[in-house]
């Protein structure tokens, strides 16, 4: 698409010439899109705010405890050990999003978004709710403090910071647990200085988000903006102005035959936009897909008796040659590693033991003659439960004769914790025929092996 200039690509909408921010009033949108993204906001709510209470045998179903390197997801324990099992879900995940943007550009952003979803389907509901329309905004900033300034905007960051609180502790929950949670909130605040602290600072943090810096956030704080420049083309669908049936345009006169386009210049979809911009310039890394230029658009179609879809849904080739979407190299390419890696994925997750086992001879001793002509090397072990269960085990030889002798009593490892212990690997001195000789150790949970180690026996060689 050309325009006459390409200057509002150096700068940003909320930026003047002097480097200060211009604020955004946003016409309140209303429409399909926006009725169907509403429907997907209140779903996701609902997950976010009741998912930290829900648990499974008595454990979260989903947690991210970053302190103590414990990764809940969906009951499933993973710990720092199954770090690259985790890195590589997330690496997955990446690349399904670059995927779904090679191919969707933004929907993301404007549809499930954390970002977004609270701020325009939350805090832009309840700033409309209380302040008003866009109009009704710009006039309460432009008054005195008097007593309906006072009101309205005090009643409206109230709202914000009780909104946020709520946030904060949900996304405490998050880390921690709600078990713990519910003790900073209800035990004394000596005991939870620190619990007390981070509620304040993450209350603190979405209040000045989604208060002050708004849709900042998405052109200059996420990266995710700039890096769609590097993964979107012309086959990519995003939310994109029909120029060629739009331009030139004209206000309607209803006088005088029109021959210009059916764009009629009344900056509605401008209005409307939460980003501040012009979707008739074409895609800008401001655009978040949100769609409210579409439903913008769309009633004044309805309103002058014109087709719907001026603003659409549509890629730069669907545009500019009525090309359909097609399965381009570039996005078989993106497929084809996204599937070696749900591939990998898949089998680490599906071979992936409750236990880890790690066997290591004792520092300082090479081994011990005990009576009867044998000897012994002795071992400590460590087991990791990643299970919800305690797991008592039992140690046995797997492919070298001899017998195992605990110190102390069996070993037992707590529901996800690690258990410690030391042995004696004992072997007849006549059957010792190298110096060092490795072999495995099975774990075994009521005789069935749950996980194997494997370790060196050193000894005499016999001649």
């Amino acid at each position: 698409m050309e325009t006459n200039s390409e200057s509002f690509r150096d700068r940003l909408v909320t930026v003047d010439e002097e480097g200060k921010r211009k604020w955004i009033y946003a016409v309140k949108p209303k429409g399909r899109y926006y009725n169907w993204r509403s429907w997907v906001s209140w779903g996701y709510l609902i997950v976010f705010f009741l998912l930290p209470f829900l648990k499974v045998n008595g454990n979260p179903l989903f947690m991210i405890n970053v302190l103590e390197r414990k990764f809940i997801l969906f009951s499933v324990v993973f710990w720092p050990q199954d770090f690259f099992i985790f890195m590589l879900g997330m690496l997955t995940f990446i690349l399904f999003v670059v995927l779904f943007t090679v191919v969707f550009g933004r929907v993301f952003c404007g549809w499930v978004c954390p970002q977004t979803i609270f701020m325009e389907m939350v805090f832009r509901k309840i700033e409309y709710a209380i302040e008003g329309s866009a109009n009704d905004q710009l006039r309460i900033k432009q008054l005195p403090w008097n007593r309906e300034k006072i009101i309205k905007r005090g009643g409206k960051y109230f709202a914000f910071f009780i909104l946020s609180f709520l946030i904060a502790n949900t996304f405490l929950a998050y880390l921690i647990g709600i078990d713990d949670l519910k003790q900073i909130i209800t035990d004394p605040l000596s005991g939870h200085v620190a619990g007390f602290i981070a509620i304040i600072v993450f209350t603190t943090a979405f209040f000045l988000v989604y208060a002050f810096a708004r849709e900042q956030i998405c052109t200059i704080v996420c990266p995710y903006g700039r890096l769609q420049g590097v993964m979107l083309d012309k086959n990519s669908v995003v939310v994109a102005y029909d120029y060629k049936r739009g331009e030139e345009r004209a206000k309607l006169k209803k006088s005088e035959e029109r021959s210009a386009g059916d764009c009629i210049d009344c900056g509605l979809c401008v209005r409307v936009c939460p980003t501040g911009i012009d979707i008739r310039n074409g895609t800008q890394l401001e655009c978040i897909n949100c769609t409210a230029c579409i439903d913008a658009c769309d009633s004044i179609m309805d309103q002058v008796g014109f087709k719907r879809g001026l603003i659409k849904y549509a890629s730069e080739n669907n545009i500019a040659k009525h090309e359909k979407l097609h399965f381009t190299p570039r996005m078989k390419g993106y497929s084809f590693v996204l599937l070696i890696l749900v591939g990998v994925l898949v089998t680490l997750l599906a071979t992936r033991q409750d236990i880890d086992t790690t066997v290591l001879r004792a520092q300082g001793q090479l081994y011990q003659e005990q009576p009867d002509n044998k000897i012994s090397n002795l071992y400590n072990i460590e087991l990791i439960n990643k299970s919800h269960n305690d797991i008592p085990v039992q140690l046995k030889l797997e492919n070298m004769n001899g017998e195992i002798k605990m110190i102390g009593v069996d070993v037992i490892v707590k529901k996800e914790s690690e258990g410690l212990g030391t042995f004696f690997v004992i072997r007849k001195a006549n059957e010792i025929k190298e110096r060092k000789t490795k072999f495995k150790i099975g774990v075994y949970q009521d005789g069935i092996r749950i996980s194997t180690a494997t370790t060196s026996f050193f000894g005499p060689v016999t001649q």
